[in-house]
């Protein structure tokens, strides 16, 4: 099966979240299942192509985007780790690679440049005009989020013959590229479509429903979340889209690329520790011990590195995230202005944030690390190395989010025996099993509620269970690092997708 995916971001060439994981393993494990599978994405100025190992393509080509013909220049190499080579390529145009940022200004984050239905509309037409240049015919093109939805439109409007079957995923709905109904038409949407059956949403245009409503199929990335967003809680406006969906809408769980987030293999740790889950099943407590030394290293290091006192008994909390609402960041900050003045054992932690986001939050937590400095570290900015410290080097890792489609640090922090504490919505309620010491079950610390004081319930239940009894916490550990959320189930799901799509 000849599969194209067009994403706005793929790690580790660009990244702001999830999506840029998904794009570079989902890809990888299909490739391992047999599929022929090509990723398109885009050249932004943030990414050092030189350093990276790709190549340029001397030769240009001309992309249709509505009336105006872009020329368009071409990188090209492979997804790194990948079993059979899986290609890359990117879209070189000025649009992208004269922007510092991936979706907007970098020193203004939330912030869209202006032109974003533009340029993401040339990513998606030039990945399909990039198939006619490689005379090369996917039977499915695989559409991600809104940036990449006109890709799949421009497929059933005939951009390519013969015209290949169209899937799109939803990774947040939240974000739907908005622009004016004459902004769309001048990217080619056809003026049949320009009504509520088609993208109109509210008097705009909203270039999610361009997949939503041509794709053959759509899925989202949690089943949870594929229930949810049917509802006006979190359907953001298009639930009624979703419901009319029925069938061909799907939640297929993310799953966690263990070539990159594993603690016995990750290049960045200072030690590595843990082994493969089948290795470990019949392990004695001691020689678990063993095998986890590594881990306290991490843990001592990662707070030299913060700047906070080496205390290998105090628990260390996490949470690597955008600065957002969504990621209920206000509930982190109400418990850390209720909690960082308290003392005594329940209240005996450091906690390390790394993010970018809202510049609000961003201000109330430095203005916290700065009156608490030895028991808060806020890094603002994104650092793919520190994060994999932060995932081994911690105890917990918190995620509190007012929504989340999947989420994939509580599946890392899972793998690396860093106990996630969430809140049960979404993927999350899908992905951890909230601690009960009377059966000796769960893999984490789960809350339904949306408030700090639930929040802080839990983080309360954790806290104690770390200070207690010393082999209900090994136990725990060693289920979270048992589980398997591997992505060969769900590239197998998505293969199966595709052909009923097919």
């Amino acid at each position: 099966m000849n599969v194209l995916h067009v994403a706005s971001e793929v790690a580790p060439f660009s990244k702001t979240g999830g999506l840029g994981d998904v794009a570079s393993a989902l890809p990888k494990a299909q490739a391992q299942l047999g599929a022929q599978v090509t990723v398109v994405s885009a050249l932004y100025g943030s990414i050092q192509a030189t350093a990276l190992g790709l190549a340029k393509r001397l030769r240009t080509f001309d992309v249709p985007v509505g009336d105006t013909t872009y020329k368009v220049g071409l990188f090209e190499g492979s997804l790194p780790g990948s079993g059979p080579r899986v290609p890359i390529y990117f879209i070189d145009h000025p649009l992208f690679s004269e922007r510092p940022g991936i979706y907007g200004p970098p020193d203004r984050p939330g912030e869209d440049y202006p032109d974003s239905a533009l340029r993401f509309a040339l990513l998606s037409r030039a990945a399909l005009t990039l198939a006619q240049e490689l005379d090369w015919r996917p039977q499915v093109v695989h559409g991600h989020d809104w940036q990449t939805a006109m890709a799949l439109y421009y497929t059933k409007m005939g951009a390519l013959e013969p015209v290949p079957a169209t899937v799109m995923t939803v990774h947040n709905l939240l974000f739907k590229g908005l622009c004016s109904l004459e902004t769309a038409q001048k990217l080619g949407v056809q003026p049949e479509h320009l009504s509520l059956s088609g993208v109109e949403f509210y008097g705009q245009a909203a270039l999610i429903k361009a997949g939503l409503m041509f794709a053959d199929r759509v899925t989202t990335v949690s089943p949870n979340y594929a229930r949810e967003i049917r509802t006006a809680e979190f359907g953001y406006g298009l639930e009624g889209v979703m419901q009319s969906l029925g069938s061909k809408l799907s939640g297929i769980l993310n799953g966690a690329d263990y070539e990159r987030w594993s603690p016995w293999l990750d290049p960045y740790l200072p030690a590595r520790y843990g082994a493969a889950p089948t290795s470990t099943e019949q392990l004695s407590d001691a020689d678990w011990a063993t095998l986890m030394a590594g881990k306290a290293r991490c843990k001592s290091e990662l707070q030299r590195e913060l700047g906070l006192p080496q205390r290998l008994k105090t628990p260390l909390l996490a949470t690597i995230s955008r600065l957002t609402d969504q990621k209920g960041i206000d509930l982190i900050i109400d418990f850390l202005e209720q909690e960082l003045p308290e003392t005594g054992e329940r209240s005996d932690f450091q906690y390390a944030i790394i993010g970018v986001g809202d510049p609000a939050f961003e201000q109330r937590l430095k203005m916290l690390a700065s009156r608490y400095p030895a028991r808060l570290a806020v890094r603002l900015g994104y650092d793919e190395a520190l994060s994999h410290r932060v995932e081994a080097g911690a105890d917990f890792f918190i995620m509190p989010s007012r929504f989340e489609p999947c989420g994939l640090n509580q599946l890392y922090s899972m793998r690396y025996g860093t106990l996630p504490i969430v809140r049960a919505i979404g993927g999350l309620l899908d992905t951890v099993v909230d601690y009960d010491p009377r059966s000796r079950s769960g893999t984490g610390f789960a809350f339904s509620s949306y408030d700090s004081v639930a929040l802080l319930s839990a983080v309360r239940r954790a806290l104690a269970t770390y200070h207690g009894d010393a082999g209900s916490f090994i136990s725990l550990q060693r289920r979270a690092m048992r589980a398997d959320f591997s992505w060969s189930s769900s590239a197998k799901a998505y293969l199966s997708i595709y052909q009923q799509a097919i």
